[in-house]
């Protein structure tokens, strides 16, 4: 690569994090179902053919700053994951959905384009699949070496249908786990989803006083309810 073609890359790439950081902006005060190309542009004194050339879209924008953002909420998840005492699996699933919680009250806008109200019109490509998935690898991660450790107790689905969609989902994603634990965890990772929306939409008022304890007191028994158990002292 040249001189002037590395400069133009730079350039390139500052300037998509510069619409990128203006349309994050525009998040926060108007949603993202009002997102504007126009309006982006026009704030960055920039004309709309110019940003076209970088996004053609408002989807393909929208589509930029999901990836963003899961990739930022994944890569809490597993950094804090990495750095709970790696024999203690309850710490470590704690953990990771400590770094979820943080970064959702951190970016409360960014969260709710994630799993907030779907955006009208808008589908999202399979490009956003990998970067969602981070934060249920990390916790599937935790779930695993806690099996190879002889932490995970074995649960129980009653459920054939249940355990039939668990068994699907061990198979396509290649899982170490057993299909009960599987549906165990698919279930603690979307009460773990619940618990960080409740609290960052505001359904916790004067619901929920002490908020970090009780977060704390929940995420660890999720973990429990799957199988984690902490190591005997």
């Amino acid at each position: 690569m040249t001189r002037a073609t590395g400069a133009r890359e730079r350039a390139r790439t500052e300037i998509a994090e510069s619409i990128k950081a203006e349309a994050r902006r525009q998040l926060a005060d108007a949603g993202a179902a009002r997102l504007s190309l126009r309006a982006v542009a026009r704030e960055l004194g920039m004309v709309s053919s110019a940003l076209y050339r970088y996004y053609p879209s408002r989807d393909d924008l929208l589509t930029a700053l999901i990836i963003d953002a899961y990739d930022a909420v994944g890569a809490a998840a597993e950094r804090a994951v990495a750095a709970a005492p790696a024999a203690d699996p309850v710490a470590r699933w704690t953990a990771g959905c400590r770094a979820v919680r943080g970064w959702a009250l951190a970016n409360p806008h960014e969260y709710a384009l994630l799993y907030g109200s779907p955006v009208p019109g808008y589908a999202a490509p399979e490009t956003t699949t990998a970067p969602a998935s981070r934060v249920a690898r990390a916790l599937i991660g935790v779930a695993e070496d806690a099996d190879d450790a002889g932490l995970l107790d074995p649960v129980t689905v009653e459920s054939a249908d249940v355990l039939r969609d668990a068994e699907q989902l061990v198979r396509r994603l290649g899982v170490r786990l057993h299909p009960a634990a599987m549906a165990r965890l698919v279930a603690a990772w979307s009460q773990l989803f619940g618990l960080v929306g409740f609290e960052v939409f505001g359904q916790f008022h004067e619901v929920v006083h002490a908020r970090e304890e009780f977060f704390e007191r929940a995420a660890a028994d999720l973990g429990r309810g799957i199988g984690l158990r902490t190591p005997a002292a």
